[in-house]
């Protein structure tokens, strides 16, 4: 009787024992992973001119890199902007980083009949890696002509929200100031899990793109001269059918 007794509290021992030892491990994970992001910075620039350009994304991670953390960058694009899925498949393969798009993609709409869209950027960690660098190439869209005189239409590209994920940290909770969000866990799975969601020390605005917008003010003219040069030539066709015999 008192061997089973024994053995009973012996096994309860250790399972707490167990248990206490896994419940400090997560808070030690979970504390790194607070720290990791209190010293990450996210950074936006934008290269290139004309309707073809590239956003270039440079992450800064702390160097006391967490094993098994993820990355995911979320850009959140304007209607004015597009990007090509094939194009971005090419380039995923011969990089470091994989892609997911939220929804399909017309290359062909103009701005002011489609809506934004979100990417989702999964760029790979291998070892201790203080600095990430992801390039995206977007392109403009055709945009409504101006009756203003303004040649050109600014658009807002937004900064990307940097989340991070660990299997090791599970209590989510304690991570302020930072927020816990849902998003997809790979790019090439459509279920969510919990990421931690870095939030900036200061807030950042936006980088605006020109794009070129047609005139509206000349549309009258530009109509008015080619449907009188198509009738000219037309004219000059038939006369010149009708003088040769070709009818």
């Amino acid at each position: 009787m008192y061997f089973v007794l024994f053995s009973v509290l012996a096994c309860l021992l250790t399972c707490h024992c167990f248990i206490e030892k896994d419940v400090k491990q997560n808070e030690s994970h979970c504390g790194l992973l607070k720290q990791w992001l209190a010293s990450s910075l996210v950074s936006l620039e934008i290269n290139k001119k004309g309707f073809h350009r590239e956003v270039v994304t440079s992450v800064e991670l702390s160097p006391d890199v967490l094993s098994g953390v993820r990355v995911l960058l979320v850009h959140r694009w304007p209607r004015g902007v597009f990007v090509d899925p094939y194009q971005l498949a090419s380039l995923s393969e011969h990089g470091d980083w994989q892609l997911l798009l939220d929804s399909a993609i017309d290359l062909e709409v103009p701005a002011h009949k489609t809506a934004g869209f979100v990417t989702y950027v999964y760029p790979y960690l291998d070892g201790p890696t203080p600095r990430l660098k992801v390039t995206i190439p977007i392109h403009g869209r055709y945009h409504e002509p101006n009756y203003d005189g303004e040649m050109f239409t600014s658009v807002d590209i937004e900064h990307p929200e940097l989340l991070l994920r660990t299997e090791k940290c599970s209590q989510l909770s304690g991570l302020e100031p930072h927020t816990v969000v849902d998003a997809p866990c790979t790019h090439d799975n459509s279920s969510t899990c919990q990421w931690v969601k870095l939030q900036p020390q200061q807030e950042r605005g936006p980088v605006g793109v020109q794009f070129p917008v047609g005139d509206g003010s000349l549309v009258t003219p530009v109509c008015g001269g080619t449907l009188l040069v198509t009738m000219l030539c037309c004219v000059a066709l038939s006369k010149h059918m009708w003088k040769h015999r070709i009818i």
